[in-house]
């Protein structure tokens, strides 16, 4: 039988990139202070606040019942684009967990796809826009593709995770393309994108929880 996580495993990842985001505000708000308006460190750890206290409150509910309370929770935070996006990413995970009391590495990688989906009914950015979006599509491509060699669950969290910190590294040799970023023109260039920087920690923290 296949290696299989349920959903106290995915309580504990969610738990850990709350953690690891919570602990790299400062360090957000600097990057967001470079090229935005400083808050974007406050606006993700309300975000992170929010999830956490979905978690608290959804006990003993579903894989897909649990994001989805997840994803409404980020949502209605007080942030500009960063409930939103990171609301709708675990909106589109729950999507894909719907009726699942347990997820295989393929099944957990097709999760984040639906994520990735979730975030594109909100943002038209593609890689290369110098958004979150640098550092989730290829995070989920990486795992898709760790999945698919029938890896275990563990290195295919340690392949989105690697993936996605390429990715957010990646966003200083970009021009914003979106947010108030676009405004600076070639002057966003030479920073690295804190949404992109977020999601990085979010997938650093999951594959944390499970290494």
């Amino acid at each position: 039988m296949a290696e299989q996580i349920g959903i106290e495993e995915i309580r504990e990842m969610i738990l850990a990139a709350v953690d690891l985001i919570k602990a790299q505000q400062d360090e957000l708000s600097r990057l967001d202070a470079a090229i935005g308006d400083g808050d974007h460190g406050m606006a993700i750890c309300r975000a992170m606040d929010a999830a956490a206290k979905a978690l608290d409150e959804n006990a003993g509910q579903s894989i897909d019942k649990t994001l989805k309370a997840i994803g409404w929770a980020v949502m209605g935070i007080d942030g500009g684009s960063t409930g939103p996006l990171f609301g709708s990413l675990f909106s589109g995970m729950a999507k894909a967990a719907k009726d699942a009391d347990s997820l295989d590495g393929p099944a957990l990688a097709a999760m984040f796809q639906q994520g990735l989906a979730g975030i594109r009914k909100h943002s038209r950015a593609a890689v290369g826009d110098k958004t979150l979006i640098d550092a989730i599509e290829p995070a989920v491509q990486a795992m898709r593709e760790t999945a698919a060699s029938g890896a275990a669950i563990s290195a295919i969290l340690d392949a989105g995770a690697r993936a996605a910190g390429e990715g957010a590294k990646a966003t200083v040799d970009m021009q914003a393309r979106f947010g108030r970023a676009k405004n600076l023109g070639e002057r966003s260039i030479g920073h690295v994108d804190p949404g992109a920087a977020s999601a990085a920690l979010l997938f650093a923290g999951l594959a944390k929880a499970m290494a």
